[in-house]
């Protein structure tokens, strides 16, 4: 039985310790062990209780001050590059590091002369000198590196060991949506999941409302209700002039039963100011039955052909956007093309498919 040791620096429920979640769940279902470094209190703590499974906790906070975040990001690398050579004797044992993060125990692996495989999430090519250090160290020390997707990892200067295995989504949120074309063609309702941050597209998305009565709109904004409030307010200051026919949601625990409620699926991220490196929400909506429209660039881009399951539309070109949705959204044929090659293209993103990869990484 293959030993598998993972580190992740802070344990959550944010989208990277959600992905880990899911990936170790399923190897271990596939008959692998796994001892898990991370810090306490989050989504990774719902993996105890297995027989295969060791989680080993220290505590870990952010902190407003950017000081006492460094100082304690650096004692955790020391803490775990000097926990990492309890498994120096430990034969077939795996080091798998998530995120770039995990920067100390990736050394103490290769020290220890332990194939260490990175999960890279992130594009540090678009943060700061600290995470393009991060990534430099990241190329250096793993023998695999896997991506999510072909434009994540065209960033990256190693071209050998590195393996593009898209994510995938939870078997029991599959479960939870119900592709019906017909049906979602007679809802005539645009779907999108955004957050106030200025390049999500969020204010875009209110003007398609505004330029398209006839449909309805519904916006996830992952934020408070006290924010998502006070943004509509600075929005429409005058009584009785946010449009009819949108309705705007705060941060939600399950979003699948906004996928049942939709008919067709946007992402307006602003490509100059914010690329996806994958596309979850676009990957929700294709499961769902739902054709998408997503920008030109990213990981997303690389899932959607224009005229399969969707199209590729920058939101700089908005009226486009508005056109086609008129479009998808007036013509049956159209629709049901588009929301076939939505199913069609969502198999290849299996849970599966996305474990056997990253078995095979660790290999």
């Amino acid at each position: 039985m293959k030993r598998i040791v993972c580190f992740h620096l802070y344990n959550d429920y944010s989208g990277s310790p959600k992905v880990l979640h899911m990936v170790l769940g399923g190897l271990i279902e596939k008959g692998c062990r796994i001892d898990l470094i991370s810090s306490d209190g989050g989504v990774l703590n719902e993996l105890d209780g297995s027989p295969a499974f060791r989680r080993y906790s220290y505590s870990y906070r952010f902190s407003e001050n950017p000081l006492i975040v460094m100082m304690r990001y650096v004692w955790i690398q020391v803490y775990t590059f000097l926990f990492a050579f309890r498994y120096l004797f430990t034969r077939k044992a795996v080091f798998y590091i998530n995120t770039l993060l995990p920067v100390g125990p990736a050394l103490a692996g290769r020290i220890m002369g332990k194939r260490v495989v990175y999960h890279y999430h992130e594009n540090a090519f678009v943060k700061g000198a600290f995470y393009r250090t991060l990534s430099w160290l990241m190329q250096h020390l793993a023998h695999e590196i896997i991506c999510v997707s072909a434009y994540q990892a065209s960033f990256l200067k190693r071209k050998e060991g590195v393996t593009v295995i898209p994510n995938a989504l939870p078997r029991d949120f599959v479960a939870r949506l119900h592709p019906n074309i017909p049906a979602a063609f007679e809802r005539k309702t645009v779907l999108m999941l955004s957050s106030l941050k200025g390049y999500k597209g969020t204010a875009e998305f209110l003007d398609l409302a505004e330029k398209l009565p006839q449909y309805r709109f519904l916006l996830v904004i992952n934020d408070s209700r006290e924010n998502v409030d006070e943004f509509m307010r600075k929005r429409y200051p005058g009584a009785g002039s946010r449009p009819a026919n949108a309705a705007v949601y705060p941060r939600q625990n399950d979003v699948a039963e906004f996928y049942g409620r939709a008919s067709l699926v946007l992402s307006l991220s602003d490509k100059t100011k914010f690329i996806e490196t994958f596309g979850l929400t676009a990957l929700e909506a294709m499961t769902a039955g739902l054709p998408v429209i997503v920008p030109t660039a990213g990981g997303i881009a690389e899932m959607v052909e224009d005229g399969r399951n969707g199209y590729r539309i920058d939101v700089q070109q908005l009226g486009l956007i508005a056109a086609r949705i008129d479009e998808i959204l007036s013509n049956p044929d159209l629709y049901g093309g588009l929301a076939e090659g939505a199913l069609s293209v969502s198999r290849k993103y299996s849970a599966e498919a996305m474990y056997d990869g990253i078995l095979s990484a660790l290999a």
